[in-house]
């Protein structure tokens, strides 16, 4: 059985990630109490499912804390468990809650605590970080910060797709006018190159197309960039492998995430893929 757990901050996503994995073909339960997961597992796999996704979040109260210790005997069963955690950053999803009129899940001040304060919303966002704290890095993370419904979906469906065995290098181009990502485990900047947004032939282009990127090959300082960068991944990355990583995302960082962290996302994807398994985003090119 393969046991997709779907996790994070209310507003980040979680619906449209369950649905991604509902229209994928897998048994999607939404808003379980964690304390029942291990049940359901058990149940569904005697009914001979092969393929569950579960959303659990932060109503299920104090519970939500167990969810490591869970899996881990989830797993012991011989239960194939992968964890996606879905987070933005607090004033976006303060923005989403406001444009929607939906309440927040920690307006309800019987739930988690026994402090029958009001909570404002940002207060509301705030506490749940901070509950959801000792969960955010169990399993693959992924910052919806900047993105639109249609780009997490793709997303998704990329981490679907992907051998969890193994561990998977994620190159991530952004731009730092938009916000550091914050499923970056590893962040370059790059800003500092000579950038292609000057020259009004090339800043309609993006670090794929052709034109950007004999520009930025033949520019040393990028081409020693992209070697600084690339040794000190390949230095390092025998060290997340042991550590059991599935995911390393590394985040090239340019002014508006167009030209020169694209291309450079871009060619260490291609450095990199017939060593590691890869992938590749470009978070303001989703838009």
């Amino acid at each position: 059985m393969q046991l997709f757990l779907i996790s994070g901050l209310s507003g980040s996503g979680k619906s449209v990630a369950l649905k991604v994995l509902e229209d994928s073909g897998y048994y999607c339960v939404d808003n379980l109490p964690a304390d029942l997961l291990t049940a359901l597992v058990e149940h569904l796999q005697q009914a001979g499912y092969s393929n569950i996704a579960v959303s659990i979040d932060v109503r299920s109260a104090n519970s939500v804390q167990r969810l490591p210790d869970l899996l881990q005997q989830i797993r012991q069963h011989g239960v194939d468990v992968h964890v996606l955690f879905l987070d933005a950053q607090n004033d976006t999803l303060i923005k989403r809650f406001s444009e929607t009129r939906r309440l927040h899940p920690l307006s309800d001040t019987s739930l988690l605590s026994n402090d029958k304060t009001a909570r404002t919303l940002p207060e509301c966002v705030s506490y749940e970080r901070e509950l959801l704290a000792t969960i955010s890095d169990i399993g693959h993370h992924i910052d919806t910060t900047e993105l639109n419904a249609n780009s997490l979906r793709s997303w998704i469906k990329q981490f679907i797709k992907v051998d969890r065995a193994r561990l998977t290098l994620l190159f991530q181009s952004f731009g730092y006018k938009h916000g550091i990502p914050l499923d970056s485990d590893l962040v370059f900047d790059v800003r500092c190159l000579p950038n292609p947004h000057y020259s009004p032939d090339l800043r309609p282009l993006t670090g794929c197309d052709a034109p950007v990127i004999d520009f930025l090959e033949n520019t040393p300082d990028t081409q020693q960039m992209f070697g600084d960068i690339r040794d000190f991944v390949a230095r390092w990355l025998p060290s997340f492998v042991a550590d059991n990583r599935s995911y390393l995302t590394v985040a090239i960082g340019c002014t508006g995430g167009q030209h020169r962290s694209v291309y450079l996302a871009e060619k260490l994807a291609r450095h990199f893929e017939h060593q590691q398994q890869v992938l590749v985003r470009h978070r303001e090119l989703t838009q």
